[in-house]
């Protein structure tokens, strides 16, 4: 079956899910949706063999949802996925498909959030439960999770679990559960180990395989930003500051936020306008043509309004909520660099959508450069090379202001001004609303980019500058040549440790170690547990960091002497 001749409506999916993902813009499946779908539906097991960023999501979300009993508050499906940040993406994602079903609930559980509150939750009732595996056995030694009735069981990125040590926990979860559940399988790679649990609990699994086919044109600049999500739209305001455009599409989630953001801009200067499917086509097209004609510059869309949207002007495409695929993120970039121009896509991202933007850049196999927000200083230097320009074009155009000439010098006579205070004062009054110096604050964080700078590759450099007050740094035995990013730390630690990703401080990864500052109050079984997890394969065997080491650099020929923890 083929994604090319087929549509969603096609794939016997519930009523109810086919509003749903209509009303989010999708309309023809991806490759790996077109054959697990039907696969789901008819009752078997499957292997996914798909990478992420190709929709596997939707994949099994869809057909599971189709087969939900909303009149049961009992747990039906159960998804593992192997970081909490994965396993907030899959629960939104379920939330999303599932927003035309009455009485659906999905819960995310995940360590590093309050127990209590899961216990809450779970007692309530949830007919998705998406966790991490270790606090999934957690909530079923407590019997706090109740899988008597589960119908189906999905192992998201099962390779991504292998490496970080969890391979164990997924199997004794599935020796936890009804024999007679269904089985989804997905992982990137299929080493043995994973090949081992494949064969040992789904029932003759159908394999899937699908290639990676997302490609992106070499003429469009990639850039994104790691963004706060209550400052979002002044990071927005300051990029279109600096940034030369022509015409824009920017891309949002949903209807409300086309209209939302649209209305925002307006009211900051900016010709924008939304786009989406609540629009007849008479007024989609009108909208199109002003963006064509320049009477419009910025066009706030949603995936399926701006389907077919050929318009050679636009110069920039930004993200301003991250697609949940890659295919959609180049279907979006698309729209810029048309007719052998160049364009510029930018990629907000917010800190939890991390691995969307990995999967991104793995699935088009193009890096995305982070870029710097506009300080102050550039933003002044933007706005008064825009003022003197305005000037200038004024003084070399042919308008008659011969009127304006007599009345100027006659106030300065009657007044006895200079024309320069005359100007002066006329300067001001145009720029009052619209300063040309400005100051701003320093939206991001330095901690925050300090990780940053880690995961997006860069090789630190060892100092002895200490770890922030109230913090202590340790080392673990993991490093660069073991594949590990601090993302894969992080999550280890706050999914299997009970230790809030916030509570985490900065993380140095060097070729076979890292560095991390976690609290002074580490309780010695927090520790005894982090010292025994695994990250890519590798016991983290927390220590003490004792600085430096004095010979050997980081080749593994020397090492400080260190004290377990």
């Amino acid at each position: 079956m083929s994604s090319e001749n087929i549509a969603f409506s096609e794939l016997n999916l519930s009523q109810p899910v086919l509003n749903a993902i209509s009303k989010i813009g999708y309309e023809t499946p991806s490759p790996i949706q077109a054959r697990a779908i039907p696969a789901l539906l008819d009752g078997k097991d499957i292997v996914g063999l798909a990478q992420t960023g190709t929709g596997k999501t939707a994949a099994f979300a869809l057909p599971l949802l189709s087969s939900i009993d909303t009149q049961s508050s009992d747990t039906q499906v159960l998804v593992l996925a192997p970081t909490r940040e994965l396993a907030i993406q899959v629960a939104e994602a379920f939330q999303s498909y599932a927003s035309e079903l009455n009485n659906f609930h999905v819960l995310p559980i995940y360590g590093g959030q309050d127990m209590r509150g899961q216990l809450r939750q779970l007692k309530r009732g949830a007919q998705v439960v998406v966790g991490t595996p270790g606090r999934v056995m957690d909530h079923l030694r407590r019997n706090s999770l109740d899988l008597s009735n589960l119908k189906a069981m999905v192992l998201d990125e099962a390779d991504e679990m292998l490496r970080m040590g969890f391979i164990d926990d997924v199997t004794w979860i599935m020796e936890h559960t009804p024999e007679s559940r269904q089985t989804a399988l997905f992982s990137a790679t299929m080493p043995k180990e994973i090949r081992r649990v494949a064969n040992t609990y789904l029932r003759s699994p159908e394999e899937i395989k699908v290639a990676r086919e997302s490609t992106t044109g070499s003429n469009i600049e990639q850039a994104y930003w790691m963004v706060s999500g209550t400052n979002k739209l002044d990071a927005l305001t300051r990029i279109l500051e600096v940034e030369p455009f022509d015409g824009i599409i920017m891309f949002v989630r949903t209807k409300t936020a086309t209209v939302e953001l649209a209305e925002k801009l307006e009211a900051r200067g900016y010709s924008a306008a939304a786009i989406n499917g609540d629009m007849n086509q008479a007024l989609r097209e009108r909208t199109i043509e002003r963006l064509k004609n320049k009477s419009l510059d910025i066009l706030i869309a949603t995936d399926v309004a701006a389907r077919g949207i050929d318009v050679e002007r636009v110069s920039h495409v930004i993200n301003y909520d991250i697609p949940y695929d890659s295919e959609a993120y180049v279907h979006r970039i698309g729209r810029t660099g048309r007719a052998g121009r160049s364009g510029k896509a930018i990629l907000f991202v917010a800190p939890r959508e991390k691995r969307l933007l990995y999967s991104i850049e793995k699935a088009t196999g193009q890096r995305i450069e982070a870029m710097k927000l506009p300080s102050g200083d550039t933003v002044s230097a933007a706005r008064i090379d825009q003022f003197l320009q305005q000037i200038t074009d004024v003084v070399n155009s042919e308008e008659d202001m011969s009127f304006f000439e007599e009345l100027l010098a006659k106030y300065s006579r009657e007044n006895d001004l200079e024309p320069e205070a005359i100007a002066t004062a006329l300067a001001y009054l145009l720029q009052k609303n619209r300063p040309l110096q400005v100051k701003f604050a320093d939206i991001k964080p330095e901690r925050e980019r300090s990780r940053d700078r880690g995961e997006r590759g860069e090789r630190p450099r060892r100092s002895n500058r200490g770890p922030e007050e109230g913090m202590k740094r340790y080392r673990i035995e993991v490093g660069r040549n073991h594949g590990a990013r601090p993302g894969d730390i992080v999550g280890a630690i706050a999914n299997e440790a009970g230790l809030k990703g916030r509570s985490i401080g900065q993380i140095k990864l060097f070729d076979s170690f890292a560095t991390l500052d976690l609290p002074e109050d580490l309780a010695p079984a927090q520790a005894k547990k982090i010292a025994s997890l695994h990250v890519r394969g590798q016991q983290l065997s927390l220590s003490e960091d004792r600085g430096p080491m004095r010979k050997g650099g980081d080749k593994g020929k020397a090492k400080p002497r260190k004290r377990k923890a």
